[in-house]
C-alpha cells in the first residue's frame, strides 16, 4: 500500500550504507531509520515525489546486502539516541521487507545507469 495516493509517480531505490551491523538490528526492532543530514533533502524529496521510496541496506565494508525496506514516513525535525552518533539528521518510520545477507556477487547484473553503468552494491 502506498503511504499516499500517488500511484502514477516512479518508485525510487536507495543504498544505504551503515557503519554497523548494530544501526540495523535497531532499525527492525522500533521500525525507524535515521541518516546523514546531506542524504535528508535526497530521501524527503522522494518520499514526497514517489509513490514508494525503498531503501536496500549494506554495512560498510561487508560485501554483502543486508536487507530493505520500504519508507513509510517523511523525515522529521525529532532525533534519536539509538544511533551513538551526532551526525545524524531526524528520524523516520520504516517497513521492513526482508533481513538477510545477500553477498554483492548475487546483484553484480544489476547496473545503475545514474552512476556510469556502475555495478549495484
Amino acid at each position: 500500500k502506498s503511504p499516499s495516493p500517488r500511484q502514477n509517480m516512479p518508485v525510487r531505490y536507495f543504498i544505504m550504507k551503515s557503519s554497523n551491523l548494530q544501526n540495523i538490528d535497531i532499525s527492525q526492532q522500533k521500525g525507524i531509520w535515521s541518516t546523514t543530514p546531506s542524504n535528508e533533502r535526497k530521501l524527503n524529496g522522494a518520499f514526497w515525489e514517489s509513490s514508494m521510496v525503498y531503501l536496500i541496506f549494506s554495512v560498510q565494508g561487508s560485501g554483502c546486502f543486508q536487507g530493505f525496506v520500504r519508507m513509510s514516513s517523511a523525515i522529521g525535525c525529532e532525533k534519536s539516541q539509538d544511533w551513538g552518533s551526532a551526525g545524524f539528521g531526524g528520524v523516520f518510520k520504516v517497513d521492513w521487507i526482508r533481513k538477510e545477507s545477500i553477498p554483492f556477487q548475487f546483484a553484480h547484473h544489476s547496473l545503475n545507469p545514474w552512476n556510469d553503468s556502475k555495478k549495484v552494491q
